[in-house]
């Protein structure tokens, strides 16, 4: 089989993002998650495999489909592949992301973390093929405690900031993004830990802070699978300055 028929399962693809990386981008979206963050918006992404929902593509006729959007992405711009978790696809967004960057396609990995694995070389070989073709990772931190991000997420969060050490070790540009939720990730002395963390790292360009929403609430309803959050606010703009703050996104022209 030819390297640009290495098969990755989509759930959806956005051909016009402003949110994800710099500029215009074609999103992609994997299917496919380990995490079930409490407030996440898409979990019909967490499935994967027979009966999950998502299309089977080829990498090579994935990049050929999204070439033809290349004229919106302008200088800034190029593709993203987000998820779900694109890393639990390590081999075929590693192979879309090398088609990509033969035609110097900027592209950016927004990522979770989950499931890097730092004590595993031949993990680690196969990572560092996707980072030849990477050009950006935009890296959720949605907790520092493990106690408390297992929680959260129903995993522990060491090989996530062993991750983020990696990468910034590797010289890989960063975003950083924290979720901020009332009551659950809002508090001060996790946020000025997490701002500790960031400030160690050397490749960091970006760091937002992401107000919680409840705009994907429906699609647990339709999934039947009960919401824990219900009755959690939105953040106001208070907190999410105080977040801001405490996070140092002052430090980073770019925020």
């Amino acid at each position: 089989m030819q390297a640009c028929e290495t098969k990755g399962l989509v759930h959806s693809l956005e051909s016009f993002g402003s949110v994800d990386g710099p500029g215009v981008r074609f999103v992609v979206f994997l299917q496919g998650c380990a995490l079930r963050c409490k407030y996440c918006h898409n979990p019909e992404t967490w499935a994967c495999g027979q009966g999950c929902g998502g299309q089977e593509w080829t990498a090579g006729d994935l990049f050929r489909h999204v070439w033809r959007y290349r004229n919106y992405w302008g200088k800034k711009g190029g593709i993203t592949v987000s998820g779900g978790e694109p890393l639990l696809q390590l081999d075929f967004v590693t192979e879309l992301f090398r088609l990509a960057r033969e035609k110097g396609v900027h592209t950016a990995l927004d990522t979770a973390g989950q499931p890097f694995r730092p004590e595993d070389p031949a993990y680690l070989a196969r990572f560092d093929k996707l980072l030849e073709s990477t050009s950006l990772v935009l890296l959720d931190l949605k907790e520092m405690d493990p106690e408390k991000h297992r929680a959260l997420t129903g995993q522990s969060n060491e090989n996530i900031l062993a991750l983020a050490r990696y990468l910034s070790d590797k010289g890989i540009p960063l975003w950083i993004r924290h979720v901020l939720v009332p009551g659950l990730t809002d508090d001060e002395a996790g946020l000025k830990q997490m701002g500790e963390f960031i400030a160690s790292l050397k490749t960091v360009e970006r760091v937002e802070v992401l107000p919680y929403h409840t705009l994907g609430v429906f699609k647990w309803k339709q999934l039947g699978i009960p919401y824990p959050l219900e009755g959690v606010p939105t953040p106001t703009d208070e907190a999410v300055r105080r977040a801001q703050q405490l996070l140092g996104t002052e430090r980073y022209p770019q925020g």
